[in-house]
């Protein structure tokens, strides 16, 4: 029999969901020894430090179950390896070869890929040799044929074509030569996709112009860079739009009249569709003192996107809107999303309303679901509802104050307490609002106030989520549950290496919480550390998805929970809609057989979706940044370091939360090591050390805003420290200057290894 450890260690090393069987496999057990692994496994399990989820034990985190693969190359046994599309080196490290497997025996309409490929995988459970530690991936859908071309800016050379500067950080410095008969209609400035038709030894390698996608003068070029390069449907097809066209107001018929009910929306100011509305009132039942009777209306976009027609399939492949900071691209035709779905003020609107009693602690005591017209009674933006309630009303406000904000906020004071006593992940990471100017370019970065307003709707939405998913589960009806798994044993591991560091120690509990992390913020709150904590924690978290097989929402510490209050520009809550209605009988636009049974390849598609867009609206908000800073090059920031590799640090800068990279080569005069435990680079000779979280002074070196990348010097000194024993002498570094501070004009470089004295 293996040790515990060995087994923990075995399980850790997995990138796949593994079972009894494949453990026994490994450590070639049998007979009665298979018993005792599986009284082991049931303990490891109980404990925390595995996670089961399916059947499985498994190690989420490392790679999503779903993910959109680039296929790169072939090894040397002549295997399809693929790269993730999307992969944050600051947070995960250098992105893991995956191997794609192709079917020995392909059926007709199997997906077949090749090298070049865009395809969206899944993680196969078990595959690959017990020696070879690379996942192995089964093609679920080609996304794309022939990923070998390149999207870049094309700068001209008059008289000999011109070059592409790649718009991705991957292939930052990688220009390609586009001949003169090659340029098509290109222009200098043009965005454009080209194929690559040669590669040389010598020189870089030739392409030629496949398609022009816009010019970087005009307006919206940084978010189109980012539609491009993720393949991101935004022009919707033709019959979709003429189905959009044709759509007619929904009728009373069938419906409870609600109107005469005063429900609210509560947004952003900017916000163009309003997909929710909510209203509180006082319950009247004496058996409830205290008590609130809740609705939440939530626009019924099933009544206009019918199953199997084309806004159905155009929704389906877009799976969310997608939000830049200079436009939306949204999930369906304006005419559904902004007109006929968006519950504006003063219009009959179909909705999906959620009824909910509450009692004085916040704890649900019934609910039910009605499809209804409604009529919103007033339009408002968070802060103007907040100032509505704190005593400072504006002509719109100042009417529904008293009779419909006050229960509303009273109501969300039943709430709160209900939420502090399930205590989900209270994270506090405040998030940077991009403000433009009228020519698209950045005006300045703001942190915007996180107000009760935002919270009530939060936890009013949360409410009506988990309500939808009880009662499909009740009806043993398929369900599009939105599932957060538990933190893998590796994380864990590493974080609690990391929160030794703080003098922080991690929970030794059977099975971890949200309010044993809950614990750990509030030790580091109001220290330094607090923002590089939160960082940390969310890092050890998993990512999100869906799911019809429901494992529960850790984050939220909720049993079942399901996406049910955004329909305009989520598919997943179209879905579960499309549920209700058919387990209610509220209509014939109910989730047909076929879409039940498809559940689980959907729930794939729409959660790369959402990866891909998060993605995109990332690298947009980078490559506005590295714009805005383009012209101070060589000015001085204050700075955070916000994550490592093996090859530098990334730092975050304090005024517009901008990430960029110090390479290691340009620290001090020592070799820095990377120490993974302690998040920390340090300095083999003299004990430098830079750790995850500290203030730092940098100084911009270099600004890409094409490919959103910005490169910075350290101007500071790490932290003090002891040099390890038994290492004495100099470190060279890439420049060749060994003195024991950082390098400076006029230095002499260090003499190589091979002509110190006492070498030979």
């Amino acid at each position: 029999m293996p040790s515990r450890e060995e087994v923990l260690a075995f399980i850790a090393t997995q990138t796949v969901h593994i079972g009894k069987r494949e453990v026994a496999r490994h450590f070639g057990l049998h007979g009665a020894d298979k018993v005792a692994l599986k009284h082991l496994l049931k303990d490891i399990v109980d404990e925390g430090l595995v996670t089961k989820g399916r059947g499985k034990l498994h190690k989420p985190g490392a790679l999503p179950n779903v993910l959109v693969v680039d296929v790169i190359k072939r090894d040397a046994d002549g295997d399809l390896i693929g790269s993730p599309a999307e992969w944050d080196e600051a947070e995960h490290g250098e992105a893991p070869d995956i191997v794609v497997a192709v079917p020995r025996k392909a059926r007709p309409g199997d997906p077949i890929p090749g090298l070049g490929d865009r395809v969206l995988v899944r993680i196969a459970d078990g595959g690959a040799p017990s020696d070879d530690p690379r996942p192995v991936a089964r093609v679920m859908k080609i996304l794309d044929r022939g990923r070998a071309r390149m999207i870049g800016v094309f700068r001209a050379i008059p008289g000999h074509g011109g070059r592409l500067l790649p718009v991705d950080k991957k292939n930052l410095g990688r220009e390609l030569t586009i001949p003169e008969e090659a340029m098509a209609d290109a222009r200098d400035g043009d965005l454009i996709a080209v194929d690559i038709i040669r590669n040389s030894r010598f020189g870089p390698p030739v392409a030629k112009v496949r398609e022009r996608l816009g010019n970087l003068n005009s307006e919206r070029a940084i978010s189109q860079i980012a539609i491009e390069v993720h393949a991101i449907p935004y022009v919707f097809r033709a019959d979709a739009l003429a189905e959009a066209e044709r759509a007619k107001p929904v009728t009373p018929a069938g419906r409870e009249d609600w109107r005469k009910l005063a429900l609210v929306t509560i947004d952003p100011p900017d916000a163009k569709d309003h997909d929710d509305a909510v209203h509180a009132e006082p319950d009247p039942s004496p058996e409830n003192a205290g008590g609130f009777i809740l609705t939440i209306a939530i626009a019924d976009v099933a009544a206009y996107v019918r199953p199997g027609s084309a806004l159905d399939r155009e929704a389906a492949l877009r799976g969310n809107s997608v939000y830049f900071p200079d436009r939306v691209v949204p999930m369906l035709p304006e005419r559904i999303s902004n007109d006929l779905c968006s519950l504006r003020s003063g219009e009959d609107r179909p909705a999906i309303a959620c009824r909910v009693t509450i009692r004085a602690d916040g704890r649900r005591k019934s609910h039910s679901f009605h499809r209804i017209l409604m009529r919103s009674a007033a339009k408002l933006a968070y802060a103007q509802a907040q100032a509505a309630v704190d005593g400072h009303p504006d002509e719109t406000t100042e009417p529904i104050a008293g009779p419909i904000l006050t229960p509303l906020w009273e109501a969300y004071a039943a709430l709160k307490r209900a939420r502090d006593d399930r205590e989900p992940l209270d994270l506090d990471l405040p998030e940077r609002k991009i403000l433009l100017k009228p020519d698209g370019t950045v005006d300045r970065v703001v942190v915007p106030a996180r107000l009760d307003a935002h919270r009530l709707i939060e936890e009013m939405m949360i409410l009506a989520n988990v309500c939808a998913a009880e009662t499909l589960e009740k009806h043993r009806l398929a369900c599009m549950y939105r599932i957060h798994d538990a933190p893998s044993y590796e994380k864990l591991l590493a974080l609690k290496e990391f929160l030794k560091t703080l003098d922080i120690t991690l929970p030794q509990a059977a099975l971890l919480r949200p309010s044993n992390f809950n614990q750990i913020l509030a030790r580091a709150k109001g220290t330094d550390s607090t923002e590089l904590v939160n960082q940390v924690v969310l890092r050890s978290q998993s990512q999100a998805e869906y799911s019809p097989e429901n494992i529960g929402h850790f984050g939220l510490n909720l049993r079942r929970y399901a996406h049910f209050t955004s329909p305009i520009r989520r598919y997943a809550d179209l879905i579960v809609h499309r549920g209700l209605v058919r387990a209610l009988g509220l209509g014939d636009d109910g989730l047909p057989d076929a879409q039940a049974a498809a559940l689980s390849e959907i729930g794939a598609e729409i959660s790369a979706a959402e990866r891909r867009a998060m993605a995109a609206e990332r690298e947009t908000v980078d490559r506005l940044i590295a714009a805005h800073l383009s012209e101070r090059v060589g000015d001085i920031f204050g700075a955070r370091i916000s994550g490592m590799t093996r090859s530098g640090l990334f730092v975050k800068l304090d005024d517009t939360g901008a990430d960029g990279f110090v390479p290691a080569a340009s620290i001090g005069g020592d070799y820095f090591r990377y120490e993974e435990g302690q998040q920390a680079l340090v300095g083999t000779r003299t004990g430098e050390t830079y750790r995850l979280g500290d203030p730092v002074t940098v100084k911009l070196v270099e600004a890409a805003p094409v490919a959103g990348a910005l490169r910075f010097e350290l101007m500071s000194d790490g932290r003090a420290g002891l040099a390890p024993k038994g290492r004495g002498g100099h470190i060279r570094r890439d420049d060749g200057f060994a003195n024991g501070r950082r390098a400076r004009p006029g230095d002499k470089p260090a003499k190589p290894p091979w002509k110190r004295k006492g070498r030979k």
